[in-house]
């Protein structure tokens, strides 16, 4: 199959992926609900077709946080994402870095942030949880200014771990050790390229930037123990002005859903939000992204950056998500599909298919860059 959309690559990367990994990537909390409405609300939006206007020039390009970016999408970060190729996260930065966009790296990454930041000649966005291990949150802070990195992505909406089922279905947690780790090798061993590439050639197999805490020989049952068990439910807004105040470079705060909570962060001192319901991963049943965005936007009025993850799947919702508020679009699953079935090329395939469906959702809606796509190319129906 010669890959044409996003869901291309998604089945290219279950064809060549061992199940835990593809089923981690692709899947969501308990009956998936939310996980399917986010895609579902998204392609549930009409634009509003216009004809006849001088669309013989339409300018992707964006400003975030005081650079110009030539699309507005950002490589969202995505936990382990460098097992999906060897040292995937390396991969995924060059291919952001080709096609000026920024890369965020995730705190549970497969690859650290100076192996991705050696990888890379421009800084990169580092992604941080907050755990109970405040020893940890500095460390990682430090070792974010020394990468040079300017943009910190605070995830907010993990205060406890949610239920993902085909987690447990497929040996990549629950049950005991012995059987997670057998279902993890017979599925290795069905999917030979990727056992050869990753699981020999792709060593170290620790998490990157948790190994000084777990130590190098870590494996993900080790990973998945330290994080179930830092997981703070005890964090509050006075917890993130604790961060702002450690951070002087740009702070983003990911998972907002809530109109009132957006308007906490401006207080806080928040340069950006993510509207966010994690991809669907924590709570069932949460509002879909782009169904919360508009409430939001009108609550902020332009005051920071909105950004929104969660159900984007073609230049299409990327367009929507503009006109309903967001400045720019956050895509975690895509890329991560791209990378599992063509490496860095199959990134930059996905951004290449996005910023092609998008240039034509702009053009036939009579947009000649960004600005011009709001709620006025939004079909009343």
């Amino acid at each position: 199959m010669i890959p044409a959309n996003i869901e291309d690559y998604r089945q290219l990367a279950q064809q060549r992926l061992p199940k835990f990994l593809f089923e981690y990537i692709d899947g969501g909390a308990f009956s998936e609900t939310t996980l399917r409405n986010n895609c579902s609300d998204m392609q549930n939006i009409s634009l509003r077709q216009r004809v006849l206007k001088d669309i013989s020039t339409v300018d992707t390009r964006c400003e975030l946080f005081g650079k110009q970016y030539d699309l507005p999408v950002v490589l969202a970060p995505v936990g382990i994402a460098g097992l999906n190729a060897r040292r995937g996260e390396v991969l995924a930065a060059q291919a952001a870095q080709e096609k000026n966009v920024p890369f965020c790296l995730s705190t549970v990454s497969a690859c650290s942030i100076e192996e991705v930041r050696q990888g890379v000649s421009d800084p990169i966005w580092f992604q941080l949880y907050m755990i109970k291990d405040r020893g940890f949150i500095k460390s990682m802070l430090e070792r974010a200014k020394a990468a040079g990195s300017k943009t910190l992505m605070l995830t907010v909406d993990m205060p406890v771990p949610s239920s993902r089922y085909r987690d447990i279905r497929s040996g990549l947690s629950g049950g005991s050790m012995l059987r997670r780790q057998s279902a993890r090798f017979f599925q290795s061993v069905l999917r030979p390229h990727w056992a050869w590439d990753v699981g020999v050639m792709g060593r170290p197999h620790n998490l990157g930037n948790v190994a000084p805490v777990l130590g190098d020989k870590a494996g993900i049952d080790d990973f998945w123990a330290w994080l179930n068990k830092n997981f703070d439910p005890s964090v509050t807004w006075e917890t993130i002005e604790e961060i702002r105040s450690n951070w002087d470079g740009d702070l983003i705060i990911k998972g907002i859903l809530d109109a009132e909570d957006a308007r906490e962060a401006i207080k806080v001192g928040a340069d950006g939000i993510i509207v966010s319901n994690h991809g669907g991963r924590q709570l069932d049943g949460a509002l879909s992204s782009i169904k919360a965005l508009p409430a939001i936007a009108d609550a902020i009025q332009g005051d920071i950056k909105i950004l929104l993850d969660s159900g984007i799947r073609s230049g299409l919702d990327i367009v929507r998500s503009l006109a309903l508020g967001a400045d720019a679009v956050m895509i975690g699953r895509p890329w991560v599909y791209g990378l599992a079935a063509g490496k860095k090329q199959g990134v930059l395939d996905v951004l290449n298919i996005l910023e092609k469906e998008m240039h034509v959702a702009l053009a036939l809606t009579g947009c000649n860059n960004l600005h011009q796509a709001n709620r006025d190319i939004i079909a009343s129906v």
